[in-house]
């Protein structure tokens, strides 16, 4: 009985302070598990032959084109981004079908700088009229951003409003694939399947009014399509936003200057680089080398090796107290931060929202901070799996209770990352292991060409 007081306080202590350190050992464990797809081919970029001022030198290496042919990661990632994962923009191996698909993005995408705004702007209105209509509204940041861009992309693809029926198809399939990336849940083929049924017949019945890449099926295109715009477009950009507002929720003289003087553009600038500097979109990108890399007085990595470039701890370095959000260190150019690459690299398949996400995102926010204060107690990590909770209180409401209400968010933000935490290792595991043997990009080049078209042994 003397063995067990102490054990009972042991595990009462461990309960209790379960917020502050569970979250982190499973994150490491989930690391753990993660590696074993990568396996012995695999090197992560910054290490200790290859520091962080060579990083963009091995990115924009012309032998680390490869993409997915040949990856254990690969598998997971078609996996998480299925269907139609053989076509996805950023999954193509490099070649003339790649560069098709990517020249129908540009096309689309393009527009100039008034139109993109204004539509941005219509778009957010529209949705934070419809869901935020009280003084004081609380919400999840990323699930409110989802259907402004699910509306926007939609208006670029189809070149007319997007309908509720539609907003409703793609914002159930990018929060499902967002959703089983963060292994918060596991994914749901059937309400991704709707989202693609519903394209299918827009390509089939004539509805794009944009040249399309040639040579695919309209069951082709509608995958292109799904996974490049309604995929990623939604997903990275409401992931985004989330997360700049969530900074300037937690940095009220930041949103205070950008509320008081919308027209800074180049302060604007400042703040967005700063939030893709702390909280990269990417975690770790990965690259397969088509031949063997060979660095000028370093190390050579074969042909076949699997390139992993983490992002967060790259734009970590080259900076003082990288941990702080500190928009005024991009004031000068002679102390700006320089390993810092939100859009990855020219030379290797950049972003193709490269130019047209910092024009829309300002647009978005002057829309926001024109009609909210913004408050946020809540944790605020890159992966951003709690979605972003967060006060939007209009112009001249006087909340009540406010510090009672931040207290709440803050406690059930820390239970929640507990919870959350076991959710996401037993479900990433699940949904590792089912990967693993579905192999959907090893099973797709075993019958076919690094351009699509069939093998022949």
């Amino acid at each position: 009985m003397p063995v067990l007081k102490p054990l009972r306080w042991l595990a009462a202590v461990a309960v209790l302070t379960a917020p502050h350190w569970l979250p982190k050992r499973v994150t490491a464990l989930r690391g753990k598990v993660f590696t074993l797809v990568n396996g012995d081919a695999a090197v992560t970029f910054p290490n200790a032959e290859v520091g962080p001022d060579r990083f963009q030198e091995v990115y924009s290496h012309p032998a680390a084109t490869g993409r997915s042919k040949g990856a254990g990661l690969s598998d997971l990632f078609w996996y998480w981004l299925a269907p139609g994962p053989e076509i996805h923009q950023e999954h193509l191996e490099p070649g003339p079908r790649y560069d098709e698909v990517a020249a129908a993005t540009a096309r689309i995408l393009a527009g100039t700088s008034e139109e993109l705004t204004t539509l941005a702007a219509r778009c957010a209105g529209q949705v934070l009229d419809e869901l935020t209509p009280g003084e004081i509204t609380l919400v999840r940041l990323r699930d409110l951003m989802m259907p402004v861009w699910a509306e926007f992309f939609y208006e670029l693809v189809f070149r007319e409003p997007c309908p509720r029926a539609a907003r409703d198809l793609i914002i159930g399939h990018a929060d499902d694939v967002v959703t089983a990336l963060k292994c918060t849940g596991l994914r749901h083929p059937e309400r991704r399947a709707r989202l693609t049924r519903y394209l299918h017949h827009r390509v089939r019945d004539g509805d794009i009014p944009h040249e399309l890449p040639s040579g695919l099926s309209t069951l082709d295109t509608a995958h292109y399509l799904q996974g490049t715009f309604f995929n990623t477009a939604v997903v990275q950009s409401a992931e985004a936003m989330a997360h700049l507002l969530l900074a300037l929720a937690q940095n009220p003289p930041v949103r205070q200057r950008l509320t008081e003087r919308p027209a800074d553009g180049r302060y604007f600038n400042q703040v967005l680089d700063e939030t893709f500097r702390l909280y990269p979109l990417f975690g770790i990108a990965h690259r397969i080398a088509t031949a063997d890399l060979e660095l000028d007085d370093g190390p050579t990595y074969p042909r076949g090796s699997v390139l992993c470039f983490n992002y967060p701890d790259y734009q970590a370095t080259g900076c003082p107290r990288p941990e702080v959000f500190d928009p005024e260190r991009w004031t000068d150019r002679t102390t700006r931060p320089q390993h810092h690459i939100p859009f990855g690299i020219a030379a290797n398949r950049p972003c193709p929202a490269w130019r047209l996400s910092p024009l829309v995102m300002r647009a978005v926010s002057r829309e926001v901070l024109r009609r909210f204060s913004l408050d946020s107690p809540v944790s605020h990590t890159r992966p951003l799996p709690n979605r972003a909770p967060c006060l939007l209180i209009r112009h001249g409401a006087r909340p009540r209770h406010l510090p009672a209400v931040r207290i709440f968010l803050r406690v059930r933000d820390r239970c929640e990352d507990v919870s959350r935490s076991l959710v996401q290792l037993v479900l990433g595991t699940v949904m590792v292991l089912d990967a693993r043997r579905q192999r959907l990009a090893g099973r797709y080049f075993d019958t076919h060409t690094e351009q699509g078209c069939p093998a022949h042994h």
